[in-house]
């Protein structure tokens, strides 16, 4: 089947964009407002171009209000899961670069995560990868 469409990126509401950005890019590497046809980065809109090539976007919603983890009356919406070899190490990263540890109750599984939000509160997994699992990256990015 033709595909009908492709996705360019995941974008996330947030008061500071630009404070996000860094924040997953102290995470994840990469280029923040690389030059890109396809929109104009700005105060209100910033990018975060992955060494993966997977594309994120931070835009500016001045009343932002975070989801609360795990509370229905302020649901997480959406959330990115993050693969990682050293789950300890991946751990401090996290914490030093302005994030914080919301659950650690599934951590013990050989495929184990745990819950973090990122400096706007929104909730992301870190989960600790295999070695097969690289398999399913593009060449030369694991």
């Amino acid at each position: 089947m033709t595909a009908l469409a492709r996705v360019q990126c995941t974008a996330l509401d947030c008061p500071d964009p630009l404070l996000l950005a860094r924040f997953y890019a102290e995470l994840l590497g990469g280029e923040i407002n690389r030059p890109d046809s396809r929109w104009t980065a700005d105060g209100d809109w910033v990018t975060l171009h992955t060494p993966t090539g997977t594309l994120l976007a931070f835009q500016r919603v001045p009343d932002h209000r975070p989801p609360r983890w795990p509370d229905p009356a302020h649901p997480q919406q959406s959330h990115l899961d993050f693969g990682v070899d050293d789950l300890e190490a991946a751990h401090q990263r996290v914490l030093e670069a302005g994030g914080t540890l919301l659950d650690t109750t599934h951590d013990a599984k050989p495929r184990g995560f745990r819950v973090y939000a990122d400096p706007a509160g929104h909730p992301f997994c870190l989960v600790k990868e295999l070695t097969e699992d690289r398999q399913h990256y593009p060449e030369g990015t694991v």
